[in-house]
């Protein structure tokens, strides 16, 4: 159940009619019961949750009280159903996402011995290999909400705006425990002294470092990016955990597979053949790939999926690709 500081605190956003600390905390009332053991409970709350945002729609700009910025510009929020089972990951990766977990789970525990738990990530690696969804799997299984930082409304082109606007990204980082995710992060992140480089582009990279060395909340911080080479090597320190994810391998290539095919009726599949043949393509590709192929699989009236199937649509997604140079 709720403790006293959740109910003063969603009665005090109800009174306001703050929509958006109401939500937050009822998905930390949700969190809490989870951990406890009670996942019905957590189960309804999200439900219930996830109605009252819009009839069922898991996904909208929310604005949450600020006395300077509109943070419903800044911060669009979900609740996630994705878990890490959910996820093909290297047996490294996900042990580390584990033991993420673990810690944040013993929260008060790892602190009572004057310690910190690790919630400060640094994603990397190319499109498609599942930065994005590892932050939803960590909501998701931590019973968070999501909020994703849009960058449309971060980066403006007045003077010090960016910099303010990370501030108040940062309070509600502070006041509201859950999941914040900066995508694309090399926008913000780019290392300072670069030949292309503007004097505010400078202040953004020094305005993030202070604030996230700083942050002492519940949150989890991630940080997203394609092109971890291009950010200010200042930044590496200040996050508790580095994780590469690179495109997958043919082991990796043939579970991802296996995983988008999983009820789906087929003949006998040449696993090795389609992963000796995809090795360059991320997980985003390879299931849209699989999407592709059971639509032809409709289409055509076939009973079954077929090997066939799945490399004629694995050709046509790589000419695709090749002729936008998107692979590279």
């Amino acid at each position: 159940m709720a403790n006293a500081e959740q109910i003063k605190s969603l009665l005090r956003s109800h009174s306001n009619k703050d929509d958006a600390r109401f939500f937050a905390t009822a998905m930390q009332v949700a969190a809490d019961a989870s951990r406890k053991g009670n996942r019905v409970l957590a189960d309804e709350i999200r439900k219930l949750v996830d109605q009252s945002r819009g009839k069922g729609e898991s996904k909208r700009a929310i604005s949450i009280a600020s006395p300077s910025v509109k943070l419903g510009e800044l911060l669009t929020m979900s609740s996630s159903q994705v878990r890490l089972n959910d996820m093909v990951l290297a047996p490294r990766e996900k042990g580390r996402l584990e033991r993420i977990l673990q810690e944040q789970k013993q929260i008060d525990m790892i602190r009572s011995h004057g310690l910190e738990p690790r919630r400060k990530l640094l994603l990397s690696g190319p499109p498609g290999c599942g930065k994005t969804m590892t932050a939803s799997a960590l909501a998701g299984e931590l019973g968070l909400p999501l909020f994703t930082v849009r960058l449309d409304g971060l980066i403006t082109k007045f003077l010090g705006e960016t910099a303010t606007k990370l501030r108040s990204i940062f309070e509600a980082i502070e006041k509201n425990r859950a999941v914040y995710l900066f995508d694309e992060f090399d926008a913000i992140g780019n290392r300072r002294g670069m030949l292309n480089e503007v004097g505010e582009m400078r202040r953004i990279v020094n305005s993030f470092l202070m604030l996230i060395e700083h942050s002492q909340s519940n949150s989890l911080i991630i940080s997203a990016t394609n092109d971890a080479a291009a950010l200010d090597a200042a930044l590496f320190r200040r996050f508790d955990v580095l994780l590469e994810m690179p495109r997958p391998s043919q082991e990796l290539i043939v579970a991802a597979l296996k995983n988008n095919l999983s009820g789906v009726k087929k003949s006998r599949i040449a696993y090795k053949t389609f992963a000796e043949a995809a090795h360059e393509l991320s997980f985003a590709e390879i299931r849209k790939v699989c999407d592709e192929a059971i639509k032809e699989m409709l289409l055509s009236g076939a009973e079954k999926l077929s090997t066939e199937h799945l490399l004629t649509a694995l050709d046509e997604r790589r000419d695709f690709l090749s002729d936008h140079q998107f692979t590279q």
